[in-house]
């Protein structure tokens, strides 16, 4: 019998860090997330559950920002567990030509006061405001080609992965 090889995965990277290693891949991504002003966020209440709210996709200073007011649950809930799941608004076409994208990930707060500067004179945020910083363990896009359903997914460590089903 074989040995058992393990596979841990590697470590969540910024939104900088996947476009170096796939640029076409994540210009793809940002673009269908800049379509629409507001998405979907995906977060885990206390008891696991899990909780979805709308958000707007920042991408800025090479990274994936999520500003959130204050003490909001979606907030409370990344403090307390940083898994989260962001997917691209569908849009009203129902044939969904520009794709279905999502990331996945962790979301570690900024509380660097220089940075939060640099975002405030950036971008004047209502403030105050909760900002994270999206570390990326999961990119997919799912799309159509013909009768092909088409999955792209990337993971840190690993090539751009590409399933075509029928």
């Amino acid at each position: 019998m074989a040995p058992m090889t393990s596979s841990s995965p590697s470590s969540p990277v910024s939104w900088d860090a996947f476009a170096a290693a796939e640029p076409v891949f994540a210009d793809t991504v940002r673009r269908r997330f800049q379509l629409y002003k507001h998405h979907v966020l995906a977060t885990l209440r206390a008891d696991g559950s899990p909780r979805v709210t709308g958000l707007e996709a920042d991408f800025r200073f090479g990274e994936l920002l999520l500003g959130m007011m204050p003490d909001s649950r979606k907030a409370l809930d990344l403090r307390r567990d940083p898994r989260f799941a962001f997917h691209a608004n569908p849009g009203p076409d129902a044939e969904m030509n520009d794709g279905d994208v999502r990331v996945s990930g962790r979301a570690v707060e900024v509380t660097d006061p220089e940075f939060l500067a640099r975002v405030i004179e950036d971008a004047d945020p209502p403030q105050p405001f909760h900002l994270f910083r999206a570390e990326l363990t999961e990119v997919v896009r799912i799309g159509l080609d013909g009768d092909f359903l088409v999955i792209d997914s990337w993971r840190p460590g690993q090539a751009l992965r590409t399933v075509r089903r029928k």
